[in-house]
């Protein structure tokens, strides 16, 4: 079996290329077949060549005019109606090679349409595919079996087994820690009590817990979503040819000239004519070529658009609506801060959690891990260690018993402190303590991604007038990020269906892009005009409902993507308008007598030459951004990971001032304070004399002017400030302790410092970090 499944799998890429090369056949043939009759003709055998040239007429008028009564049969109205009455009538008045011509003008424009329609393939496989199969359910006599999903009934007994997807939904019998974030877009673990009730489609993110099942699969949430997903494709509007647009004028125009130039002159070779030099090869040809032409350079920028048309209305958008968590946020959970309590070491509180965290599966324990790890810290390796579903991780460390996670003791005053600036900030908090006594915190946060800001300005340069955050997430958290980011509306706590009914009251309105990530997404990515999904990090369901995916996690390859889809629409709609003005002064002569359809079918192209050449420079130029040399890319590199050692020096300087604050009396408190102003003198000012005196100047090309650094630069100068005057109040100190009078000052100075360099720091990294998008595959210049 195994054997037989890998030959299958082989065949498929030969099968697939035999299609490509197939599809092109009919163009390739047509070719062959004008230019054997070329060869008959200066042979002489002009009958012989005719012959041939109206057999292909014939070729390319039936598929045109059944095309043609299908459409019309619709009630859709477009250019073929021309390509079909020049086809007729070059058979009817003997220009074969006019005819033939013609014909392989529009074969040439059908492949290339062709190609850029097969890759077309969306479906909901991955959607489903991630719906589980089967659930395990409790017996009567206490024994577990797996049954098939649609077995489960109201009031059954289940158990979800750790990193299983909850089958149906119901209410828990014990503690649970669930992943949430692909129905609700909430980033953070949620601990969920006995009784309490849990939806299906969730992730179990601890330990094997016990469920009663309230409702069966089919009624279940993740079935709802699965459902809307599946009606929200079912009535995404058909997308209308670029070139069906321009039809609605220049087709009447056309048969109207004919009409009268055959009326006036009473000669039909001459309507024939005007029809010859009317057919659309510049919509046929040159709109598909720029459009295919962008849908190659977006590749290479890291997204894969599916459909020319799914790029052609990418770049009329009006409306962006984007998820929150992994796609203005990172969507994985990061150490912002390790708090201590008085007189305690803050990397010896994160080495001892990492340390207990190590054999935990829960995506907090890898933050931890992974934070340790960054600071160098030496982990030791945990004995005993238990974990306690919806509490959190215990384990002994050198001898020392540790628990990590949820505290139920009562919490001392810095514990209180720390717990409510988790809560203003929107993050979470993981309590490590002993014997009953908390002695750290470790604060998480779904950080924002570095260059979200940036991306939305350029995308609001890109001609997006309005930009909305819907996100299943808090609205005190969902408002933090709007105002980071700098969006137009925010709305939050939405639901999969309050998500697609905001995206279809928008896409009334305007063309509307929506970007998310995540099961949850899925519904509305099918519902906008144009659907963007978060490939690299988000579920395949989304990225299966989506028009666009962004293969790589950066957020600026959107912003990409816009300008690149705007410049390829611009050159379509250029090269065709030219064409078709050029085709006008053409079907004039033509209709005064002094174009034969043979010349006129030549003339034709000679346009189309001249648009293809102007639609294919839709392959390079559109981007915004400006290249950055490869030293300042280096320079870039270096000041990001100094930026580590810095915030480490912050984490310091937060500490000591929290320790003046609380207890000025303290004889740590003074030593304290002259650690924290040696770092800040020794590491923090080397580093901001780095940047202005390298990286400023190497930076001015790419921003385009000197200027674009001032801000920046003035900020150090600020910081130095503030770093000589607390060397100054630190020289004023007498018997190494600090005077009541020198507090408030001091207070001022280190919080001051805390919040310019906090601030000074995210500045640098959204606007000066997020210059460097490497590509994926550099374009040809």
């Amino acid at each position: 079996m195994a054997a037989e499944s890998t030959e299958c799998v082989d065949k498929q890429p030969a099968r697939s290329r035999v299609r490509r090369w197939w599809a092109w056949t009919p163009l390739v043939g047509l070719g062959v077949a004008v230019l054997a009759g070329a060869a008959l003709r200066v042979g002489g055998q002009r009958a012989a060549a005719e012959v041939i040239w109206a057999a292909v007429t014939v070729v390319a008028l039936l598929p045109a005019a059944w095309s043609m009564l299908r459409s019309l049969w619709r009630r859709q109205f477009g250019v073929d109606v021309i390509a079909v009455l020049a086809l007729a009538g070059a058979l009817a008045v003997g220009e074969y090679l006019a005819g033939a011509v013609i014909a392989v003008m529009l074969a040439t424009g059908r492949s290339l349409e062709e190609y850029a329609q097969r890759r077309a393939t969306r479906d909901l496989r991955a959607l489903l595919a991630r719906a589980p199969r089967t659930a395990r359910r409790r017996g009567a006599d206490g024994a577990i079996e797996v049954v098939p999903l649609d077995r489960v009934e109201a009031a059954d007994q289940l158990l979800v087994g750790p990193g299983d997807v909850v089958p149906v939904d119901g209410t828990v019998d014990e503690a649970a820690t669930l992943d949430e974030s692909v129905v609700t877009g909430e980033s953070q673990l949620v601990q969920r009590a006995a009784g309490e009730t849990v939806a299906s489609g969730v992730v179990n993110a601890g330990a094997a817990f016990g469920m009663r099942a309230t409702r069966n699969a089919a009624q279940s949430t993740y079935a709802g979503i699965v459902r809307l997903a599946e009606e929200a494709t079912a009535h995404k509007a058909p997308m209308v040819r670029l070139a069906d647009r321009y039809a609605a004028a220049f087709v009447p125009f056309t048969l109207v000239l004919a009409g009268l130039a055959w009326l006036l002159s009473g000669d039909v070779v001459r309507a024939v004519a005007v029809l010859v030099v009317a057919t659309p090869c510049p919509l046929l040809l040159a709109t598909p070529i720029a459009i295919v032409s962008g849908l190659s350079r977006v590749a290479r920028r890291g997204v894969l658009v599916r459909d020319g048309g799914s790029l052609e209305l990418l770049g009329r958008a009006r409306t962006l609506l984007v998820d929150k968590t992994g796609t203005l946020t990172a969507g994985r959970p990061r150490a912002a801060e390790t708090v201590v309590a008085p007189g305690g070491d803050r990397n010896e509180v994160l080495r001892l959690a990492a340390s207990v965290e190590q054999l935990s599966p829960h995506v907090l324990a890898a933050a931890l891990v992974a934070q340790a790890r960054e600071r160098g810290l030496a982990l030791a390796e945990p004995t005993d260690v238990t974990e306690e579903p919806g509490r959190g991780v215990s384990g002994r460390v050198d001898g020392r018993l540790v628990n990590v996670g949820q505290f139920t003791g009562e919490l001392p005053e810095w514990a209180n402190r720390a717990r409510a600036r988790t809560e203003l900030a929107g993050w979470s908090a993981v309590w490590v303590s002993a014997e009953d006594e908390v002695f750290g915190a470790i604060l998480l946060e779904d950080p924002v991604r570095p260059d979200a800001r940036r991306t939305v300005r350029r995308l609001r340069a890109a001609g997006l007038r309005r930009i909305v955050l819907v996100t299943g997430d808090r609205p005190a958290t969902a408002a933090q990020v709007a105002a980071t980011v700098g969006v137009d509306d925010t709305l939050a706590r939405c639901t999969p269906q309050e998500k697609v009914d905001r995206v279809r009251a928008e896409a009334d309105r305007a063309v509307t892009v929506m970007v998310g990530d995540g099961v949850n997404d899925a519904p509305a990515l099918a519902q906008a005009h144009v659907g963007v999904a978060m490939g690299a990090t988000g579920a395949s369901a989304s990225a299966d409902m989506a028009d666009a995916v962004l293969t790589v996690d950066r957020l600026d390859r959107l912003a990409d993507a816009v300008e690149i889809a705007r410049y390829a629409r611009r050159i379509a709609v250029q090269s065709a308008a030219v064409g078709m003005g050029l085709a006008v002064l053409a079907m004039l002569a033509a209709a005064a007598g002094r174009l034969p359809p043979v010349v006129g079918a030549f003339l034709q192209e000679g346009i189309d030459v001249l648009v293809i050449l102007n639609a294919l420079r839709a392959l390079r130029g559109g981007l915004r951004r400006r290249d950055v040399a490869p030293r300042t890319r280096e320079l870039l590199a270096r000041a990001a990971a100094e930026h580590q050692a810095v915030r480490g020096v912050l984490a310091g300087l937060r500490d000591t001032a929290d320790l003046v604050a609380t207890d000025p009396a303290s004889p740590r408190c003074l030593p304290a304070v002259r650690e924290t102003h040696r770092r800040l003198t020794e590491q923090v000012l080397p580093h901001e004399a780095a940047e202005d005196r390298q990286l400023y100047p190497a930076l001015a090309e790419p921003l385009g002017s000197g200027e674009a650094t001032s801000t920046m630069s003035r900020a150090h100068v600020e910081i130095r400030r503030q770093v000589d005057l607390l060397g100054v109040q630190l020289g004023q100190t007498d018997d190494g302790r600090l005077r009541p009078d020198q507090v408030p000052d001091l207070l001022a100075t280190l919080y001051g410092l805390d919040a310019v360099l906090r601030l000074h720091l995210a500045q640098e990294e959204e606007e000066f970090f997020t210059l460097d998008p490497a590509d994926p595959v550099p374009e040809r210049r």
